[in-house]
């Protein structure tokens, strides 16, 4: 039998299935749901997606996100500690599960364990330090995950502050080698958290 392929369906299957964690039968369902809800779903995703892609931009200073009409909430309350994760889905976890609740501050990655330190590959070190500097912050947790990869970015921001008199923290026990900060429960989170332990430059 013939299948009455729709190209402009076809083609949402194709955008919807590289969003994370859905493949083209998942969704098929999701594009089944939408179709079937038009004014109650696509409508108004259409108008805030748009709204998003117009307003919404990273921060140069910290990472994170924030719209073009308001000032990033790094620039407008004073903290005393900075919690450093490789990127938003990390923050997220950390932040649902109420273990921190001061500032963050996102790298947008992490440095290749290979190439030449150097080189922060756009990642927001540099910022990371300045704010440490401008805000006179005492504690900076490394949040980064437990790959070589995370090791090799924490070490790498740890020897860039060692000249600053802050006191540099990372996640202890609960985090597993190879272990990504955003697929941790509530419960290791704790207990990474709470048995951080200060880091010491050589």
């Amino acid at each position: 039998m013939a299948q009455n392929n729709v190209k402009e369906i076809d083609e949402l299957i194709k955008i919807v299935s590289k969003l994370p964690g859905l493949g083209p039968k998942s969704a098929k369902r999701i594009v089944l749901k939408l179709i079937n809800n038009r004014d109650d779903l696509i409508k108004p995703l259409t108008n805030t997606l748009a709204q998003v892609y117009k307003n919404v931009i990273r921060c140069k200073n910290c990472g994170n996100l924030k719209s073009t009409n308001s000032n990033c909430v790094c620039t407008i309350n004073k903290y005393d500690q900075i919690c450093v994760v490789e990127n938003i889905a990390d923050m997220w976890v950390i932040q649902s599960s109420g273990i921190y609740k001061g500032h963050y501050h996102i790298l947008g990655g992490t440095l290749p364990s290979f190439e030449n330190k150097n080189k922060e590959n756009g990642l927001l070190i540099e910022s990371l330090i300045n704010r440490v500097k401008k805000n006179s912050v005492k504690e900076v947790i490394l949040a980064t995950s437990a790959s070589i990869e995370g090791e090799t970015t924490s070490h790498y921001i740890s020897d860039s502050l060692k000249d600053i008199k802050v006191k540099i923290t990372r996640l202890a026990k609960g985090v597993p080698v190879g272990g990504e900060i955003e697929f941790l429960d509530d419960g290791t989170l704790y207990s990474a958290f709470k048995n951080r332990s200060t880091v010491v430059n050589d």
